[in-house]
């Protein structure tokens, strides 16, 4: 298995996310709006369903592969973002430091979506 190859995947998916909500996170996490963190929750996980699944299926993984895959896909997140979530404030400073539960669960949904796509059957 590719497992560096998909790791720095990870880790530049992590990295583009980290940047885009450090960018615009303002106007994505809203701790105070429970719909609207719902609906992030959910299109996050069925987009990370679909983007795990397309990252195994064009690196020629065996689907039996997949679920070990999805961890080395997900380790520089789950690594990386509880030091996020800790500093939250400054990592993100233009977002409201309320948020940072609501980014922790979110990031946790992402994760699981990662799974997901790899467990699924389709």
């Amino acid at each position: 298995m590719k497992t560096l190859k998909i790791s720095l995947l990870g880790l530049a998916l992590w990295g583009v996310g980290t940047i885009g909500l450090r960018l615009g996170g303002d106007r994505l996490l809203h701790p105070d709006k429970i719909w609207s963190t719902l609906t992030l929750y959910q299109l996050s996980f069925v987009l990370m369903a679909q983007l795990a699944r397309r990252i195994f299926s064009g690196l020629g993984l065996a689907k039996e592969q997949w679920v070990k895959a999805a961890g080395f896909l997900m380790l520089p997140t789950l690594l990386l973002d509880p030091f996020s979530c800790v500093f939250f404030s400054e990592v993100f400073p233009n977002v409201d430091p309320a948020a940072a539960g609501e980014f922790g669960g979110w990031m946790l949904i992402c994760c699981g979506g990662v799974l997901g796509g790899a467990l699924s059957k389709r």
